[in-house]
């Protein structure tokens, strides 16, 4: 069957195309539109779709809206209940499930020649659950947990996969829940909800939970596989923060109080899941398991042997899930998914025609992985586009600013340059046979969804990837998936004896991360990077600014 999965209700709307149950293509609309995240999550933009992301899944296929056996829409409005019998607070709610229920029509206006009985709904969180149940390796008999801000009338889901099944165990029903909770006290600190909820985590390091007690009033596992998380009154249990104010040691507490209070009840739930599955494997979706410090502590101290999350476990993903759920539905046997490398990508005479274009100096040197290496080495900053671009919010080695990680001043540096908050860590790529011999967490970690914490005797070797509570979360680089990234890596530590480099993703702050050529070259010349490896071809600052004309040599 051909499919292709739509997110697009609430925020991160996405498009992805699994073919006989394999995952062909997927990305999201942010990377397309350069408005981060898509749209904001608000009843009025429900009707916003991606387009864009969709029709070029379909052309990377090379097919025709009426090629498609059935498009998946993730979220099932039938499900829904209105907001106020979920004690909500949004009286506009009712705009977003009517925008739900003409999503038929919307797409087939979209896409022309769509067929809108075609479409499908499936309801949100099978939708998160297939994209980590179906897509994980050695996944056949796993158990799965998802956890948002919101679905339809619910904000989790305990299920397990049999097979190409997925059997519902426990729903925890709204107003509770985990996600929602998390996103209040993100604006209450002077955030950007359903957006920054990632500053939250890392500011949590650098506090104390201390009002932990008193947050256990309002949020705790109910013992059932559910739990309550409802009416936490921060404005009474700490200050709040305008957004161009500094953050005190009391909001970080606070981070830090429902850092672990989250954590807790993480950790209750999944004990609960694997008491009635016994599985081996847990599965892991939806927003809140983008918190890899709660993950680290499933990893760590919960009952499960092996535990694998999404790369795109917000809801972008639900796009990839809801078309594997409906493959599998259909008798499509789901492919797990190939890598995290499922967007856009040029071939080296295209990208070689945009250099011209833009009239830059460049040079295709004999390996660009060499050339990044000793760049590196010389402490230069480098952003790195490379193969398809990544599906979710991690640069995972194909759009990234890369740096030296034992010059502990690189991450103000890079924090400058991206013009971000200087509490940002930034994260350390690591060749995978060395990992174990550096950082002690879940190995491999191929896509930065876990924290570990740095040995000691590494801890001042590599200053610039060890965030103040003495971690980092890692990407581990096998040469097998990831051959450039991994000689990179290996020129490297024949350099300066270090087997990792930093990465961040390349961006600036606000904007989605960078994915087509144009994007890179914008970045390049709007930032203090000192190289630009963009394909075979490397761009340097020096250069640039001493004038020439474009030519390649």
């Amino acid at each position: 069957m051909r499919i292709l999965g739509i997110n697009a209700l609430f925020h991160d709307p996405a498009a992805a195309l699994v073919i006989d149950g394999r995952t062909v293509a997927a990305a999201e609309e942010e990377r397309f539109s350069r408005r981060k995240h898509g749209k904001r999550p608000v009843p009025f933009s429900a009707w916003e779709l991606p387009e864009q992301a969709a029709t070029w899944c379909l052309t990377r296929a090379g097919l025709r809206p009426d090629d498609l056996d059935a498009v998946a829409y993730s979220f099932d409005p039938s499900l829904a209940r209105p907001a106020e019998d979920m004690r909500l607070n949004d009286p506009w709610d009712h705009v977003r499930l009517t925008y739900a229920r003409q999503a038929p029509a919307f797409l087939a206006t979209a896409l022309p020649g769509l067929d809108p009985r075609r479409v499908r709904f499936v309801a949100h969180h099978m939708a998160h659950a297939a994209s980590s149940a179906f897509a994980a390796r050695d996944a056949r008999s796993s158990s799965v947990l998802v956890l948002d801000g919101r679905g339809e009338s619910a904000s989790h889901l305990a299920a397990r996969r049999v097979g190409d099944r997925l059997e519902p165990l426990h729903a925890q029903q709204l107003p509770h829940s985990l996600g929602l909770v998390y996103e209040e006290l993100t604006e209450h600190l002077g955030f950007l909800r359903s957006s920054d909820e990632f500053k939250v985590m890392a500011l949590a390091s650098y506090g104390r939970p201390r009002i932990l007690g008193e947050l256990r009033r309002y949020v705790y596992s109910t013992g059932d596989g559910g739990f309550h998380a409802d009416g936490v009154p921060w404005a009474e249990l700490g200050p709040a923060r305008a957004a161009d104010e500094p953050w005190t040691q009391e909001h970080a507490d606070m981070a830090a109080s429902a850092q672990a209070v989250l954590e807790e009840v993480l950790l209750d739930l999944v004990r609960w899941l694997h008491g009635r599955t016994h599985d081996r494997l847990l599965t892991m979706a939806g927003g809140v398991a983008l918190n890899c410090v709660a993950n680290s502590r499933i990893a760590a101290e919960g009952p499960f042997d092996r535990v694998w999350v999404q790369p795109a476990a917000g809801d972008a993903g639900t796009a990839l899930g809801g078309a594997m759920y409906l493959g599998a539905a259909g008798g499509d046997e789901p492919a797990p998914m190939p890598g995290a490398d499922l967007g856009r990508e040029w071939t080296d005479a295209e990208l070689g025609a945009y250099l011209k274009t833009a009239a830059l100096p460049f040079e295709r040197p004999a390996d660009i992985a060499v050339t990044v290496a000793e760049a590196l080495a010389r402490n230069g900053i480098v952003a790195w586009f490379q193969g398809r671009s990544e599906y979710g919010p991690r640069a995972l080695g194909h759009r990234s600013l890369l740096a030296h990680p034992g010059h502990a001043g690189n991450l103000e540096r890079l924090n400058d340059v991206k013009g971000r908050e200087q509490f940002r860590p930034v994260a350390p790529m690591v060749l995978a046979d060395q990992a174990d011999a550096i950082f002690r967490g879940p190995l491999p970690s191929p896509y930065m969804l876990f924290v570990h914490d740095v040995a000691p005797a590494w801890r001042e070797r590599i200053p610039a990837v060890v965030h103040v509570d003495g971690t980092a979360r890692i990407q581990t680089v096998d040469p097998a998936a990831e051959p450039l990234m991994s000689r990179v890596l290996e020129e490297f530590e024949r350099l300066t004896g270090l087997p990792v480099v930093v990465n961040t993703s390349l961006n600036t702050a606000g904007r989605p991360m960078v994915d087509d050529p144009r994007d890179a070259l914008e970045c390049f010349g709007s930032t203090p990077v000192d190289l630009l490896a963009i394909g075979p071809y490397a761009v340097r600052r020096a250069e640039l600014f001493a004038g020439g004309e474009g030519r390649s040599r």
